[in-house]
């Protein structure tokens, strides 16, 4: 194995191209010329002997030991990059700090954040991305993602914050025709407007483990849009307790099963820093576990 020590270039210039998606960008990011970003990443292929991409007048793409190269590489030069962070820990947190989380918890997370952590932390730069799908953390390049549900994403460092309750809620004229329901039996024959991600539909969990799919003739890939479609009495809808809590205060929507045990779901903050964590990171994992707490008790 060759000995990779004096290829820091080398590395951060393959990264960077990952990472950007070109040469050109990578250039741009390391303040250098395309050129000198290519023959980088050459002479890295010709130390470690073998092809990191698949290069075309259109198009440079990742082979498959370029990917797993990626893999094990990104890491350890993130961890790297943020190593003086240790020496500069009681120092104010500065730099950019990009930020993923769920679009359907925003309006819930970003007044605290703005109003409360951004204040605390003025020489931070807040870089946010709004979405439900699952990132590629490295290779799009944030810092932390915030996500709902069991992590799947490798060798990422996962932080728990909270545990999120769930409700299946229904409108009142919905709650006439169907009445509470006391069983998981009963609530296999109501029709839900249900949750959709990636062409399939999910399912419904219960406290004992079992679950089932929901039928029903709506069909949607955004809480927001359950909640209306159950508003609007087109069927149940399966939701994290804090996004229907001012509808429920308000007796918009009922909980359909108040007697029926529904497993909460894991809400984590995840990064790639290892056990070197930015101070940034660090003290935005704090602010955000408080701030899960407060979800969770909804």
């Amino acid at each position: 194995m060759p000995n990779l020590l004096g290829e820091t270039s080398g590395l951060m210039a393959f990264v960077r191209t990952v990472e950007a998606g070109s040469f050109s960008a990578a250039a741009r990011d390391l303040n250098t010329t395309p050129s000198a970003v290519s023959k980088s990443v050459a002479r890295l292929e010709k130390k470690i002997g073998t092809r990191l991409f698949f290069r075309t007048t259109r198009a440079l793409t990742l082979t498959q030991d370029g990917q797993l190269f990626f893999k094990r590489v990104a890491p350890l030069l993130r961890e790297l990059d943020s190593s003086d962070d240790a020496i500069r820990s009681q120092a104010a947190p500065s730099g950019r700090l990009r930020i993923s989380m769920p679009g359907e918890l925003a309006p819930l997370l970003l007044p605290g954040l703005f109003e409360r952590f951004a204040t605390a932390y003025p020489d931070l730069h807040l870089d946010i991305g709004l979405t439900d799908r699952f990132v590629d953390l490295i290779r799009e390049d944030y810092d932390v993602v915030l996500r709902v549900g069991d992590p799947t994403q490798g060798d990422l460092i996962v932080r728990h914050l909270a545990d999120l309750p769930m409700v299946v809620v229904a409108s009142s004229p919905f709650l006439k025709s169907w009445g509470l329901l006391g069983s998981a039996e009963a609530l296999t024959g109501v029709p839900f407007a249900r949750f959709m991600s990636g062409g399939m539909v999910s399912p419904l969990r219960l406290a004992d483990g079992r679950t089932f799919i929901p039928s029903g003739r709506v069909d949607c890939d955004s809480g927001r849009a359950l909640i209306y479609a159950a508003r609007s009495g087109l069927g149940a809808a399966y939701l994290l307790r804090c996004l229907v809590a001012r509808e429920l205060n308000e007796g918009v929507l009922l909980d359909l099963v108040p007697e029926l045990a529904l497993p909460k779901l894991p809400f984590n903050a995840l990064h790639a820093f290892g056990r070197t964590v930015p101070l940034r990171v660090k003290l935005f994992c704090d602010f955000m576990a408080g701030e899960a707490k407060a979800l969770a008790a909804i």
